[in-house]
């Protein structure tokens, strides 16, 4: 079997590509909102994975919808070109027809590149439609994004994608040379991304010769190199993963959180940015229900700083099993954001004082420590003397949880305010 005796001259992705919107695989709900709205005049940007339809479905409304068509690049074409397409829209419009804009990786136009965009769009001059793999709210700016709509794309599901092997094999007009098992496998290999499921059945058709059994999933394997994981450490994934173990710690749920770190070590994530976060976990999220959290934290880091990776890993799953396995506790948390909120909207109130130190003759003249108590020369060893702003009422911030060793933090608490009490009423 040969490339020659299957292909034309184009790329198998090329001459497999859809012509009409219904039959885009894997985005029924999208595809069916976009026919019934074709001749709109409303611009929107389509935000997916790779290998989702994106640049299909643009091609697609560009053909159907009766408005010219116009598709560049934000990788190679900037203002200059816009104003070319801007000065040849013109007419067009005066005219009665707007002109259909695809820009093709739009969050890669920087702010001025996207302002300029912004006069033809809410004229209605052009229609614009974007596509985009970044996440439009940080992408792109508060301006435009208030002019389009976003419209989400998914990754291709299994269905999704084993439809398209059998659109492929219609169109070669002969089975893939798979055992069942290499076929899901190869399924897994995309990754949800139809455009390199594509890819890889091209190349099996170029390596596989006629005569050779059926391919299984370790000969499968041998014939393709194996796919990176999908990973942008500046992209949308890098957040998301790293969104998807914090909150897995947070349910202490271990198994989860060790999925996450496995699939962020294993695309390649920076350890020390994991471990910074872990150790924010160990702060935020566990707090001094654990006291010794972030000492675990600290040393994981310093045992991977000494060890690296391979051997350094383990000591990065510890702690994540630790960390979901320990009593969770946002109080400590939550008491500091109160105060600043406190400290920022109360004003510059002094410090009381009687707590206030008199190192000289002027400040025991002014009231500087009158009537301050020794905490250590009382009973109890507590004065309960005021120690916020005389003008400010006491605030509690610090609500401890009833769990891990906050509880015992709570009786010491509990019993400070019963003396505290007690010497207000005497």
């Amino acid at each position: 079997m040969t490339r020659a005796s299957l292909f034309t001259a184009s790329p198998l992705a090329e001459a497999m590509r859809p012509r009409r919107l219904q039959d885009v695989v894997g985005q029924v709900e999208l595809t069916a909102q976009l026919s019934r709205r074709m001749n709109a005049t409303g611009s929107f940007v389509l935000w997916g994975p790779p290998g989702t339809g994106k640049t299909t479905i643009a091609r697609i409304m560009g053909e159907e919808a009766g408005q010219r068509f116009r598709p560049i690049s934000a990788v190679f074409d900037g203002v200059a070109e816009l104003r070319r397409i801007f000065a040849d829209a013109r007419p067009l419009f005066e005219a009665g027809q707007a002109t259909l804009l695809f820009v093709d990786e739009i969050h890669r136009f920087n702010k001025a590149q996207q302002d300029a965009l912004l006069p033809a769009v809410e004229e209605g001059m052009i229609r614009l439609i974007g596509a985009t793999t970044e996440n439009p709210s940080f992408s792109l700016n508060s301006a435009l994004l208030s002019r389009v709509q976003v419209l989400v794309l998914n990754a291709l599901d299994a269905t999704a994608l084993d439809q398209l092997i059998a659109r492929a094999e219609a169109h070669i007009g002969q089975p893939l040379p798979l055992e069942e098992g290499a076929r899901g496998a190869l399924i897994a290999m995309a990754d949800g991304d139809g455009r390199y499921l594509i890819n890889l059945m091209e190349t099996i058709l170029e390596l596989w010769q006629d005569g050779q059994p059926p391919l299984d999933t370790q000969g499968l394997g041998q014939l393709l190199s194996k796919r990176a994981l999908n990973y942008d450490r500046a992209g949308d994934e890098h957040y998301n993963l790293i969104s998807a173990l914090h909150k897995s710690l947070r349910a202490s749920d271990c198994d989860a959180g060790l999925y996450w770190l496995a699939r962020m070590m294993l695309a390649g994530e920076d350890p020390y940015y994991i471990l910074r976060r872990l150790t924010r976990f160990a702060s935020e999220d566990i707090g001094l229900a654990a006291p010794e959290a972030v000492g675990k934290a600290i040393s994981a880091w310093q045992s991977y700083e000494r060890l690296g990776s391979p051997e350094g890993d383990l000591a990065i799953a510890e702690l994540v099993i630790f960390l979901a396995t320990a009593p969770k506790s946002n109080a400590a948390y939550s008491a500091w954001k109160q105060a600043m909120k406190t400290a920022r909207e109360a004003g510059h109130h002094p410090p009381p004082k009687h707590i206030l130190n008199a190192p000289t003759q002027l400040m025991k003249e002014l009231d500087y420590g009158k009537g301050y108590v020794y905490d250590h020369d009382t009973e109890e060893g507590f004065s309960a003397q005021n120690c916020f702003p005389d003008n400010l009422a006491r605030i509690a911030y610090y609500q401890p949880a009833p769990r891990g060793f906050e509880r015992e933090i709570k009786k010491r608490l509990d019993y400070w305010q019963r003396l505290r009490e007690a010497k207000k009423s005497e």
